[in-house]
């Protein structure tokens, strides 16, 4: 399965602090899915998403950014979607535009909104459990 990733609100918080079990997280998703970067922070370059987040993962993440594949796109991230291929998307915030992308290819169920302020251990949580369902 190809997972699509974005930093921020999703990795870390708002205010650039890593989230609860990131490490594992990246860890568990690189380990068994196709992860690929869908954030401002690469677009074609998978390298400025290393940057970003040198310094606000903990050390043992940051190996686990290697594996993980740029994307491009434009004016909205469905355009880095494969959608021949199964997938989930993972962002905190998405557009009515992409939205109604997703709706088209009836693949509104393959979006996970996280919002890390309301459930802030939610990546453990996609491990542990919820992970089952998708």
């Amino acid at each position: 399965m190809n997972i699509y990733l974005d930093i921020d609100g999703v990795l870390i918080t708002k205010e650039g602090n890593s989230a609860q079990g990131v490490a594992e997280f990246l860890k568990f998703i690189t380990a068994s899915h196709n992860v690929y970067w869908v954030t401002t922070h690469c677009r074609g370059d998978a390298q400025t998403a290393t940057w970003w987040l040198e310094d606000k993962l903990p050390v043992d993440a940051r190996p686990l950014l290697d594996k993980i594949k740029p994307t491009n796109w434009q004016s909205l991230k469905t355009e880095a979607i494969d959608f021949r291929q199964d997938f989930r998307w993972l962002d905190d915030y998405v557009m009515q535009a992409e939205l109604d992308v997703l709706k088209k290819h009836r693949a509104e169920d393959k979006l996970l909104l996280i919002d890390l302020k309301a459930e802030p251990d939610i990546l453990n949580k996609l491990i542990y459990s919820s992970w089952k369902k998708i």
